[in-house]
């Protein structure tokens, strides 16, 4: 497999992804998180061709430290071969969305939180943030909520987002975490909810041990797509191929499934 630095877009990408990571170390792929039980194949293949088809994304967990940006980023290196990653680093990016194509980019917000973070977005940012997903931009960010009402009574209530705005994002995964004395910390999808514009659907809910439970079908994806990347992500699991870019490179070379 080429590395990285042998094709230029993968090599942005990468990067843009990389600017999330605040605690070093190798960023995390999808293929490591169904190593670690964070998701199964069934759901990650689900996930994948989502992000595939160009969804919008929202990952919330409530603690610090429970994988918040590992997930997103890792579900970000699926998005199409077209889209730029663009970190929201100030007022200007949100202003230029109005001259982009939707599609093209994918406005990236590291975190919804206070302070002078890097990419961190909070009230009127926030505000001009998620309208863009309205006017079917797609955008990406994470934040401290454990479940989608606590997301919405964070966004809409503390940021005056409007609730059509925050319905507009496309895919809303939440997270669960726990930790076991002498262990690593661990971390699962606790629920996954689509959205079709307007009203949000729970596809995805995780029931006792490392089961993930589907609820309801996707219109945004086919069971034969969904079958196709569940069969790409077996493959590189078994080939052991993980990093970022190689499975970023691998999509490429997989094109995009119908």
């Amino acid at each position: 497999m080429p590395t990285v630095i042998d094709n230029p877009a993968v090599r942005a990408h990468v990067a843009a992804l990389d600017e999330c990571n605040q605690r070093g170390g190798r960023m995390l792929s999808l293929v490591d998180l169904l190593d670690a039980g964070t998701v199964n194949l069934d759901l990650a293949a689900y996930l994948a061709t989502a992000m595939r088809s160009g969804a919008s994304l929202l990952v919330g967990a409530r603690p610090g430290g429970a994988g918040k940006t590992t997930v997103m980023c890792a579900l970000l290196n699926f998005l199409p071969d077209r889209t730029v990653l663009r970190a929201v680093d100030g007022p200007a990016v949100l202003a230029s969305a109005q001259h982009a194509r939707p599609g093209d980019t994918c406005y990236l917000a590291h975190e919804v939180g206070g302070g002078h973070y890097y990419a961190y977005i909070w009230g009127e940012q926030a505000r001009a943030f998620f309208a863009l997903a309205a006017q079917h931009h797609l955008i990406a960010t994470n934040l401290h909520a454990d479940t989608l009402p606590d997301a919405r009574d964070q966004l809409c209530q503390q940021n005056g987002v409007a609730e059509p705005h925050l319905s507009a994002v496309t895919l809303k995964v939440f997270l669960g975490f726990g930790r076991q004395s002498g262990r690593a910390p661990n971390r699962w999808v606790s629920q996954a909810y689509e959205s079709n514009g307007t009203l949000d659907s729970l596809l995805w809910q995780r029931e006792g041990n490392a089961l993930f439970a589907r609820r309801a079908p996707s219109a945004i994806t086919t069971p034969a797509q969904e079958h196709s990347y569940r069969e790409f992500l077996a493959g590189l699991l078994r080939q052991d191929i993980r990093r970022i870019d190689q499975v970023r490179l691998a999509l490429q070379r997989l094109g995009v499934v119908r």
